[in-house]
């Protein structure tokens, strides 16, 4: 794959899985309406949350980035991991790291080479949590782990190496940073390989927000993101009325039940949601939006915070894409 095709392979696939889809289905007499309901005037441009989050100086701020999307993960073991107070579960990782960028500096590579769960559970916060945690700090562990190998093996230790080397190409960070092997977001669907990427493009989309697009947050194909496929937005979508699931399905996630990563359920979740909202991206257009799928993301995820949607269950899936 040449450097600038991932978007479109992402698309690809992502409608091909949607054609083929037999538990997840689209609703395509509503994409018209809820597209021009959608508030997508109001759309405001989301600033960098520094509660939560670590800015400073670009190199400090570069790592914090590639460390926390390196570990942007686990939201099937989530409902067991010991979040601080007020916090979610991304928030509570989040800010662990700034908290360790804000007081001791960023990890340096030797430390993330030598990362493992113990010091990821200190770390985190999850000292004596053992079950699913135990098995999340390992995961976490192997992904600081690589990262650290990767920057030292490519950029001798320079996390704004990768960024330099992209040349201000969104496509091309994805396609780097899917050298590492907990980052490649990937699954085989039918015979097909079907790429999301939801951690790297999300990358480049938090590189953007924390430099307001400029320097090592300046992207020339920014807007060819797209969702960051998790389990939230098609969560929202389905509650809104635009994804049905299958009875089976639907019965599973309300139980509880964990849906297996890199099943054709999990998989038609995620790309199904990803070309529904690219077809509602493509409504809004022919109506005069000029809103991007990344910022839809933004839109529906925010809509998931409200009550309506945190208050029915969603898809769980113990998997490092998200």
């Amino acid at each position: 794959m040449t450097s600038g095709e991932i978007f479109a392979q992402i698309r690809a696939a992502a409608a091909e899985v949607a054609w083929q889809a037999r538990y997840v289905r689209p609703h395509h007499d509503r994409i018209r309406e809820y597209a021009a309901r959608l508030p997508l005037a109001e759309y405001e441009r989301p600033n960098y949350d520094r509660v939560h989050h670590f800015l400073g100086p670009p190199r400090e701020t570069a790592s914090y980035l590639l460390t926390l999307d390196s570990v942007n993960f686990g939201s099937g073991y989530f409902p067991f991991l010991h979040k601080r107070a007020g916090m979610s579960g991304y928030f509570t990782i989040a800010s662990s790291l700034n908290e360790r960028w804000q007081t001791t500096g960023p990890l340096s590579g030797g430390e993330l080479r030598a990362m493992r769960a113990d010091a990821c559970a200190i770390l985190f916060g999850q000292a004596g949590n053992a079950g699913p945690i135990a098995e999340l700090m390992t995961l976490f562990s192997h992904a600081l782990s690589d990262l650290g190998a990767w920057l030292g093996r490519r950029y001798d230790d320079d996390p704004l190496g990768p960024i330099e080397d992209a040349g201000k190409s969104a496509a091309r960070l994805v396609d780097l940073v899917t050298e590492m092997p907990l980052f490649r977001d990937v699954s085989s669907y039918r015979g097909q390989e079907v790429p999301l990427h939801k951690r790297a493009q999300l990358l480049v989309a938090d590189l953007a927000l924390a430099f307001d697009s400029h320097g090592p947050g300046e992207f020339h194909d920014l807007d060819q993101l797209t969702i960051f496929a998790d389990n939230l937005v098609p969560h929202v979508l389905r509650v809104d009325g635009l994804l049905k699931y299958d009875d089976d399905l639907l019965a599973r996630i309300e139980r509880g039940e964990l849906i297996p990563a890199g099943s054709p359920e999990e998989i038609e979740i995620r790309a199904v949601a990803l070309r529904l909202v690219e077809q509602i991206v493509a409504e809004a257009r022919m109506a005069g939006s000029t809103r991007t799928a990344r910022e839809l993301d933004f839109l529906l995820w925010n809509r998931g915070q409200g009550t309506a949607y945190k208050g029915l269950p969603r898809h769980r899936t113990r998997t490092t894409n998200y």
